[in-house]
């Protein structure tokens, strides 16, 4: 078969297009994204929402649906509550293909959570993983205001924070209820923070290796602010 000019220039032209694309896609996900830049995005993000410029959680084109159609990349995921009030993608800025999102009450994995945390960690790439609890967490509160043995699916949720209610209740010892409450939404995050990596070898895997940083973290109802915990892994 003959080759003409015309055939090359169109291909060379093709592949210069598909080259171009796949750098642009990997700009925006996980493929040369390292940890602590993943967590600097999210908390550049997250000064975009308080100060009320949003950007990028509204970008919904066409071209920004094709580019995510057949994979994804996203740099970190995040493991929060499923209260309404707390959107990740909102209060990060982030649009689609950027941060995998996982929402159940009061941020505590079971298998299924620890799954979805393994698949976008070790089959996807995500370098980090994000913990974030808030202010005035309703699960936790109920956890805090229990009495007697909790029963049901939503007492399987209060026994599961339980451990970090007794460890405010030492470290809290005489505040307000109010304080209670709060110290035990951070030591929550912090205990399901370091039970990911006992829970899971897949993920204690990728954390020895240093391919996953863990962090906690905290939303602020009030002013919009997420605050990193003390130290992260």
């Amino acid at each position: 078969m003959k080759v003409t000019g015309s055939r090359i220039a169109r291909f060379i032209i093709g592949a210069a297009v598909a080259v171009s694309a796949a750098v642009a896609f990997a700009s925006g996900g996980g493929v040369g994204v390292t940890a602590d830049e993943a967590l600097q995005r999210l908390m550049e993000g997250n000064k975009h929402f308080v100060a009320g410029q949003l950007g990028a959680c509204g970008e919904s084109t066409a071209a920004k649906r094709a580019s995510l159609a057949n994979g994804q990349k996203p740099y970190a995921i995040i493991l929060s509550c499923s209260d309404s009030r707390v959107p990740p993608e909102l209060i990060f800025d982030k649009s689609m293909g950027e941060i995998f999102v996982i929402c159940v009450a009061g941020n505590i994995p079971d298998p299924i959570v620890l799954g979805s945390i393994e698949y976008a960690a070790e089959h996807i790439g995500s370098p980090l993983i994000m913990v974030l609890g808030h202010e005035r967490c309703g699960a936790v509160t109920a956890a805090v205001d229990a009495k007697g043995k909790p029963e049901g699916n939503l007492g399987a949720i209060v026994r599961t924070i339980t451990p970090a209610v007794r460890k405010a209740k030492m470290a809290a010892k005489g505040k307000s209820h109010d304080e209670l409450v709060e110290t035990a939404v951070e030591i929550n995050a912090k205990l399901v923070a370091a039970n990911l990596t006992k829970k899971s070898p897949v993920i204690a895997k990728l954390a020895k290796e240093g391919k996953v940083k863990i962090v906690t973290a905290k939303y602020d109802l009030d002013d919009g602010t997420v605050s990193l915990l003390g130290e992260q892994k």
